[in-house]
């Protein structure tokens, strides 16, 4: 069976000054993308496409050049527009702010997007990547919020706890084409992958 990696890209060097969509890897998120790497080696990849934004870019450029796969960029697969917003320096804030987004998708309450707007534009670009790529397992690097939106569409799940928990450089394993999840790998503060099941 064919299967469906979406990853969250690694750590970014944050830069307040700097919006977010420009942000690229820190060194510790190019220690990240190796991990990675070696945790997608059993899925035998064909393929690693990514976000054009740089920080998931360079995530998925390591990993391709690591795992020697074809790699290229896929325009639509950004995160939630959040340009000209504000700069969350507290992490509570930033919580807070992604709470609402999810808690009101409708709505238009943060950035230039409205939750389910940027779940279908990321819906849209990552069907037509897997209709260019039909043959082989392939792996996604994207962003945080938009892969939950994607996956609280189709999974019964807690669209901000799952937020939460999937934190920077895990990825989730999806099946083909309805979208459910089937597993979990959050990175830990140790660089351990650990399993989640969801069934």
């Amino acid at each position: 069976m064919r299967k469906l990696l979406l990853i969250k890209h690694a750590m970014p060097e944050i830069k307040p000054e700097v919006t977010a969509k420009l942000w690229t890897l820190s060194d510790f998120g190019r220690k990240q993308s190796t991990a990675l790497a070696k945790q997608l080696k059993p899925y035998e990849l064909k393929t690693i496409i990514a976000s054009e934004e740089p920080k998931a870019a360079q995530t998925g450029e390591i990993i391709a050049k690591s795992l020697g796969v074809d790699f290229f960029l896929a325009p639509g697969l950004l995160e939630h527009d959040r340009s000209g917003g504000p700069f969350f320096a507290s992490p509570a804030e930033f919580e807070q702010a992604v709470k609402q987004l999810f808690a009101q998708p409708d709505l238009l309450t943060w950035g230039n997007e409205t939750a389910w707007q940027a779940r279908d534009r990321f819906a849209k670009a990552l069907k037509g990547v897997l209709g260019q790529h039909p043959k082989g397992n392939l792996a996604v690097v994207a962003h945080g919020t938009v892969i939950t939106l994607l996956l609280a569409q189709h999974n019964d799940i807690d669209a901000f706890e799952f937020w939460r928990r999937f934190k920077l450089a895990s990825f989730v394993e999806i099946s083909l084409p309805d979208f459910k999840l089937c597993e979990v790998r959050v990175l830990d503060k140790e660089m351990n992958f650990v399993r989640q099941v969801y069934r």
